[in-house]
């Protein structure tokens, strides 16, 4: 019994101890628990006022960027540049970039397109197709004849017209407009030369076109029907942009009539041009704040914060500006041509044919670009044909003769095209002929040459010679003519050794007779 009581109360002064021991220990670790738990309400509520001041600074800059887009924005402005005369190549380059810039968002559209230029003409097709992209643009497109020294001439004054905004650089000129297809400006009659009126008489500075006498744009009586269309045509063609532009329309008219031009100080004067700039970033700085009639509504342009950004043309507009050219493509097709018909001369690894065919693939994609007058092509092929011809067909110089006239005159036609840059090289052409002519006359020399030597195979040259009997035989043997043994058939009876004439052949049989007998070692391969 007392061992029971004892047990229990040791048991009672247990669970006391341990309880009191929890109770210490909660006192004790209770500040720490506090310090930790107040550390991560404090870490909390520091993010949550750091997202907060974020968010409203975020709001703010946003806030701030809708009130004021453009004041920290940098706008570009694309460069277009491109020099000598305007043809396929360029009128892809600037229908390309006018589209693409076209083509972007509002928001990511450039408030002004810049074209510099230093042409003296192009092609019809190239300018028409360009000034169509220009007077499309919903950009405006500013123009400027630059660097100084440089033109804007020819189709060069038609796009300096299309544009919304027209500029030159110190020292430079534009005009002579007149389609040179008509074989030079056309005066109209009881009209002064360019040489003979003044400045003061060479534009409307008002550009009202108000004092414009009608007879001036009439062609002279002796031109003909064609020229009259033409010489009509470009002269309405450039009014049309004078008038859409508010630019002189007087002077328009006189560029193509009477191939009249000016400089830049002479068109500023006269209201041809907008502005005069050193250069694109001068330009770009005049045109700051200015109005740009876009035909529905007038644009203001703000280019405070606008730098310019040249755009190079691409590797395929540089390729298509090779082949277009007209000696280039030309060549190429040489190329082509003769690499075709010497695979067919002579068939092997194909190298030849290859070569050709690209190049001649190459040659017509640049014709089909460039204006090719189809009689010159058809006079050219006429002419290879004959060349090759005489090498088959030896006629005695008759073909390659008239062969060689006919490709060098459908050479001279090919271009369709007065313009000095889209025709082919005289002295190219001159060296292509002398080359056809000299390959002509090696032929009919070595033709020559074959005619007259002696016979080297054939019945000519077996029927008389002398072969040498390898065994003797009575009637039929073997007999060796220039170290081949040939059956032989003989009348008479042969010894071994002995020479024999050969009479006849018949297939692979020999009809001989024995003649003098001689050494054998006088006798070479059957002769003497």
């Amino acid at each position: 019994m007392t061992a029971q009581l004892t047990s229990a109360r040791w048991a009672r002064k247990s669970e006391w101890l341990t309880h009191r021991r929890q109770i210490n220990w909660q006192w004790t670790h209770r500040p720490q628990a506090n310090e930790i738990i107040t550390s991560i309400i404090g870490l909390l509520v520091m993010l949550l006022l750091t997202i907060c001041a974020s968010s409203t600074a975020m709001a703010q800059a946003k806030i701030h960027a809708i009130t004021e887009p453009q004041a920290h924005t940098q706008q570009n402005v694309p460069l277009l540049r491109f020099e000598g005369a305007i043809g396929p190549a360029v009128s892809e380059y600037l229908i390309s970039e006018i589209t693409q810039a076209n083509q972007l968002p509002l928001s990511q559209r450039p408030p002004l397109l810049m074209i510099t230029m230093d042409t003296p003409g192009g092609l019809v097709s190239s300018l028409r197709t360009i000034n169509q992209a220009i007077l499309a643009s919903t950009i405006p497109i500013a123009c400027l004849v630059s660097p100084s020294g440089a033109r804007a001439m020819s189709a060069g004054t038609y796009i300096l017209y299309a544009c919304h905004v027209a500029a030159m650089a110190p020292a430079t000129t534009l005009g002579a407009a007149t389609p040179v297809k008509m074989g030079g400006p056309i005066s109209p009659p009881n009209t002064p030369s360019p040489k003979d009126s003044t400045p003061a008489d060479r534009g409307d500075k008002n550009g009202s076109g108000e004092n414009n006498n009608r007879d001036k744009i009439t062609p002279s009586d002796n031109g003909s029907a064609m020229e009259r269309k033409v010489l009509n045509d470009a002269v309405a063609s450039i009014r049309a942009l004078a008038t859409l532009r508010k630019r002189n329309i007087d002077f328009a008219e006189r560029a193509v009539t009477e191939a009249a031009t000016l400089t830049a100080t002479e068109a500023l004067a006269q209201n041809v041009i907008n502005f005069i700039a050193d250069d694109a970033a001068d330009l770009l700085a005049q045109l700051n704040g200015t109005h740009v009639d876009m035909g529905d509504k007038l644009l203001t342009l703000t280019l405070d914060n606008a730098q310019l950004i040249a755009h190079q043309r691409s590797w395929r507009n540089h390729f298509i500006a090779t082949i277009t050219d007209p000696n280039v493509a030309y060549i190429l097709m040489l190329i082509g041509i003769y690499g075709i018909l010497l695979e067919f001369y002579s068939p092997g690894v194909g190298v030849a044919g290859v070569t050709g065919a690209i190049s001649l693939l190459i040659a017509l994609y640049a014709f089909q670009l460039l204006p090719i007058n189809y009689v010159g092509l058809g006079l050219m092929l006429l002419g290879i044909s004959l060349l090759v011809a005489e090498s088959m067909v030896p006629s005695f110089g008759i073909f390659g003769l008239g062969g060689a006239v006919a490709f060098a005159l459908g050479s001279i036609f090919l271009m369709d095209s007065e313009v000095e840059d889209f025709s082919i090289s005289l002295p190219l052409i001159g060296a292509v002929t002398v080359t056809a002519l000299l390959f002509s006359l090696w032929v009919l020399t070595t033709l020559w040459r074959q005619r007259q030597r002696k016979p080297v195979s054939g019945d000519d040259v077996i029927v008389g010679a002398q072969a040498i009997v390898v065994e003797g035989f009575i009637e039929k043997g073997f007999v060796s003519l220039d170290g081949e043994h040939w059956a032989a058939v003989s009348d008479k009876p042969t010894h071994t050794a002995q020479r024999v004439l050969v009479l006849a052949r018949d297939h692979l049989t020999l009809k001989v007779t024995p003649t003098s007998a001689l050494p054998a070692k006088e006798i070479i391969n059957g002769r003497n």
